[in-house]
């Protein structure tokens, strides 16, 4: 007879391990190549030290000459706030009630909640990698009618989500907690829950998740955007100054990337070993190298991912890389700094499924404290197309 006892323990003994290694191995071709640790994390922190340049006491002498002087190396602290990552199921009373005496029943009901998280947790997980934490999609750009927005992209956004149009640092009168019901991806037009007023529409103004304030994890954006990176001016620590170049898709020539990833080897001896962009951006790279060969060469990468070579390295496309942004990174320079692993939120007395307040129905919540730090911003290089 099904309980919720034995629900709990199936979530625990079960499907915890199932979800985990689904999470670890099937997010994007970038997240299986980095690094995944918990050696630096100190409390609710991630704590680091970085090396800059070379140890400057190697050096040429005399025979009978003085020794070089104890140079050290160049040392910078690196400190974050861990990032909380949620999860949650819901199951109603009824459901369970209903499938007490079949077990096949409830175990489909339990797989079908399941898999609905698993492909959220992947989608949002994947979202993340590219943003700079503060949740933000889009810009709302046009109404069409008080329901219906015409967006400047629908990467990220998927039907269900809930979103807070922001200006200025606060939501516009009626657009705080809307949940997208429809998207046309060829317009870039997402339909909303409730009606924005005219009066209140601003146009230009940010679409971004709705109670993440911040919080989500520091994506490839957060390296590449602002004028500090963990504390660090930019302008003043080269260090934390990643690369940044601007082209014409006619620019846009093997010469010109080939001569991008020689010059940051050159510079920062550091060889960059994957190219993440768009789908489109991924047809434009394989249409310049086809110009002077007749086959492109591929390749699998770690997870059965496939990819084109360009100069030996794999060109990834990813479904939430900008549009017009090519990122030219050194995967072994990030690390997904973690507390544990994919884990359920337990009560006092160890449980999972909780009843939630007022409802006649129970949840569950898988959680994961980390956090994505690079450890050598300034080898890291993103091209950002003009037209």
């Amino acid at each position: 007879m099904i309980t919720i006892e034995n629900a709990d323990k199936a979530l625990k003994t079960y499907y915890l391990d199932a979800v985990s290694a689904q999470l670890n191995e099937g997010i994007s071709p970038f997240f299986t190549a980095i690094e995944k640790n918990a050696n630096s994390v100190y409390g609710k922190d991630v704590k680091t030290m970085v090396s800059a340049g070379f140890n400057g006491s190697v050096m040429a002498g005399s025979e009978d000459g003085d020794l070089p002087a104890p140079y050290s190396n160049r040392y910078y602290d690196i400190t974050v706030p861990l990032k909380n990552i949620y999860g949650t199921i819901e199951i109603s009373d009824k459901a369970i009630r209903a499938a007490q005496n079949n077990n096949g029943s409830f175990i489909n009901l339990l797989n079908a909640e399941m898999e609905g998280l698993v492909s959220a947790a992947k989608f949002n997980f994947q979202r993340m990698l590219y943003g700079n934490g503060s949740g933000y999609l889009c810009k709302a750009e046009e109404m069409i009618n008080t329901v219906r927005i015409r967006v400047s992209s629908t990467k990220g956004i998927c039907v269900g989500t809930c979103v807070d149009f922001m200006s200025e640092g606060a939501p516009i009168a009626g657009g705080e907690e809307l949940t997208i019901l429809d998207i046309d991806q060829a317009l870039k037009v997402i339909t909303i829950s409730s009606p924005i007023s005219k009066a209140n529409f601003v146009a230009g103004c940010d679409v971004v998740i709705h109670g993440v304030e911040g919080n989500e994890l520091s994506g490839l954006a957060n390296v590449f955007e602002g004028d500090t990176l963990y504390g660090y001016e930019k302008s003043v620590d080269g260090y934390f100054r990643p690369k940044t170049y601007e082209a014409t898709s006619q620019e846009l020539t093997e010469d010109y990337l080939v001569g991008i990833i020689d010059e940051i080897e050159e510079n920062y001896g550091s060889k960059p070993n994957m190219i993440l962009c768009s789908f489109a951006v991924r047809r434009k790279i394989a249409a310049i190298l086809t110009q002077n060969r007749a086959v492109v060469d591929t390749t699998t990468l770690e997870g059965g991912y496939g990819a084109i070579l360009f100069n030996g390295v794999p060109v990834v496309a990813d479904r939430f890389c900008p549009e017009g942004v090519i990122y030219v990174i050194n995967t072994q320079d990030f690390c997904l700094h973690q507390l544990c692993d994919w884990e359920w939120l337990e009560d006092e007395d160890g449980k999972i499924l909780k009843q939630i307040a007022g409802k006649a129905a129970y949840s569950a919540t898988l959680v994961k404290y980390a956090e994505l730090v690079c450890s050598k911003p300034c080898a890291q290089t993103a091209i950002y197309i003009t037209d």
